[in-house]
């Protein structure tokens, strides 16, 4: 009997233990979305303000995703796409 109460006792600070640790991953998951929320609104505010200034800011979108790309990929990229159009009669 001592031994399934002293079971009994340990499983429940293992379960309180990892119900804590649990609670800290969602909580710091959820610090972290909400995060990621308003560095989206900062960054829908950065492509407003470029608007408004005239910017195009579906090419702005297009450069800084070019800017995220490997530099060769990008160059293989245009040079095909330049032969396409060539072939094309679009050049």
């Amino acid at each position: 009997m001592k031994e399934d109460a002293d079971f009994k006792a340990a499983a429940e600070k293992a379960y309180q233990v990892t119900a804590d640790e649990l609670r800290q991953f969602i909580e710091q998951f959820e610090s972290l979305a909400a995060e990621k929320a308003d560095i989206a609104e900062q960054q829908k505010d950065v492509m407003a303000e470029a608007k408004a200034r005239g910017y195009d800011t579906k090419v702005i979108r297009k450069i800084i995703a070019l800017r995220k790309r490997d530099k060769n990929d990008v160059a293989e990229e245009e040079a095909i796409m330049a032969i396409y159009k060539e072939a094309l009669g679009m050049e």
